[in-house]
Parts: structure tokens; C-alpha cells; sequence
């Protein structure tokens, strides 16, 4: 696992991240990232998981996206020095980031 990609990646999420039109998760969907802390595969790892859903749909102004999400955690573990984190999605295991 180099450069924080998730710990495991089906086949499919290896062809997925081929593709480039970007994986449309359903409400609820559970990500998860895996990240080094520094760039040596020896160092410690941190695992995140979440999910976003809202009970009725949002204003597009106020609507938050699991790529928003994805991001603000990954500039918080940047500033606390882990490396880059690549969401997947469950149950289509396609990248989210």
C-alpha cells in the first residue's frame, strides 16, 4: 500500500479507477480509506470510515458530498502528517476520491 490507497482493492475497483466517469453511490454508502503515517510502508497506518446521508434532499447550496467529506479528512491527516487517503465505496467498490 504506497501513497495511502485503500487496503485492499477488489478487481472491480482497480477497473473502476480506470473508468472516468466517477461511481454513483447511493444514500448511505460506507467509505473507507487506508493512509501511512510518512511515505515508509513500515510506518503506522490509520483506517477511516464513513457515511453521508440526509433525510430529505438538501438545498444544492447546502448539500454535503461524500467527496467533501473525503477531502476535509484528507487535508486534516495531511496537517497531522499522513499521507493521502483514496476512498471506496461499499457495496460498489469504486473509488470515491
Amino acid at each position: 500500500m504506497v501513497g495511502g490507497t485503500a487496503a485492499a482493492q477488489p478487481a472491480q475497483a482497480t477497473e473502476a479507477a480506470a473508468d472516468t466517469t466517477p461511481a454513483d453511490f447511493p444514500k448511505g454508502t460506507l467509505f473507507a480509506g487506508t493512509a501511512l503515517l510518512g511515505v515508509n510502508p513500515e510506518n503506522p497506518r490509520l483506517t477511516i470510515k464513513f457515511s453521508v446521508a440526509a433525510s430529505e434532499a438538501p438545498p444544492t447550496a447546502n448539500d454535503i458530498t461524500p467527496t467533501d467529506i473525503a477531502d476535509l479528512l484528507n487535508d486534516f491527516a495531511a496537517s497531522r502528517g499522513w499521507q493521502p487517503f483514496t476512498f471506496y465505496g461499499t457495496p460498489a467498490p469504486a473509488p470515491l476520491n
